[in-house]
């Protein structure tokens, strides 16, 4: 492309904003707005996956002993349980320290264990955590089958319906995405189609003459780009204060909440959603030349 080319699809794309300045704000608006949607779908979809996979790989298996069992068959067991692959530790918790452990887990409803006096219904019991998350079930029922063992459990269940969450979550931003997305195109479309119109006849003449179809959408395409660029830089810049004040408001509360940091990420972030806008302007450009240009 030449220079004096380019400044004239430059001077023709300001003169076009400058033309119809209440669409170009509309359209500026409605992108702005459905990526700003967009953004804060990815925040929290992202976030949710870190979280599902930060307890995932902190999931263990607690591997609870028949009662009556000898040290020394429990001492053999722990040492089996050991030797199975994938298997990283093994952690023997009596009855009596998982007694204590409730009773500080509840606080100050510990009064609830008095009733109990001296009995201990809490069995003696394996900590077990695998070298891979997805190992944990098939460890778990291959360490159910064992002589001595009661039960072997494990919190995968929380996790799987975080991530159903996560999905769930997923697939209705990416349905009020695609419905965003529509109005936008369309209304960048209309933006770009009341420009051309008021040019049908300048158009007509370009093409008598010999302008390439390139020629002449470059300058719609690019206006349409332009709207695109400011509705999403609109709509970063937004996101980046709405992430650093919903960072701020969760670590005040919940201090070692695994949220991403802010940075890199939400420099990935301001990339996906200015080239977003950029593809979307883009669209709807040339949906609106196509019937034009077949003249």
């Amino acid at each position: 492309m030449k220079l004096r080319t380019g400044e004239y699809f430059i001077q023709e794309v300001f003169r076009s904003l400058r033309r119809n300045n209440w669409m170009s704000f509309a359209s500026v608006g409605t992108v702005a707005v459905s990526l700003f949607v967009l953004g804060v779908f990815l925040l929290l979809v992202m976030n949710m996956n870190r979280l599902a996979s930060m307890l995932e790989s902190e999931v263990q298996i607690s591997v609870y002993l028949e009662d009556g069992i000898k040290a020394e068959a429990r001492r053999d067991l722990q040492q089996d349980i050991v030797n199975m692959q994938g298997i990283e530790t093994v952690k023997f918790v009596s009855r009596e320290e998982a007694k204590q452990r409730l009773s500080e887990r509840l606080g100050d409803q510990k009064y609830l264990l008095d009733a109990l006096g001296d009995k201990n219904p809490l069995p003696d019991s394996f900590e077990v955590t695998v070298v891979h998350p997805d190992m944990v079930g098939t460890a778990a029922d291959a360490i159910a089958r064992m002589d001595g063992v009661e039960s072997a459990k494990y919190g995968q269940d929380v996790v799987r319906h975080l991530f159903d969450i996560t999905r769930l979550i997923r697939i209705f931003g990416l349905v009020l995405m695609l419905l965003l997305a529509g109005a936008t195109l369309f209304i960048i479309s209309n933006t770009i189609r009341l420009t051309v119109f008021a040019r049908r006849k300048e158009i007509a003449i370009m093409k008598y003459v010999g302008a390439t179809d390139w020629f002449i959408r470059w300058p719609f395409l690019m206006e349409g780009m332009v709207l695109g660029f400011i509705g999403g830089l609109l709509a970063a810049v937004a996101l980046r204060s709405f992430y650093a004040a919903m960072a701020a408001k969760i670590y005040s509360t919940l201090a070692f909440f695994p949220l991403l940091p802010q940075y890199p990420f939400m420099n990935y972030v301001t990339a996906v959603i200015l080239l977003s806008g950029m593809v979307i302007g883009a669209i709807g450009s040339t949906i609106s030349l196509k019937r034009f240009l077949k003249v």
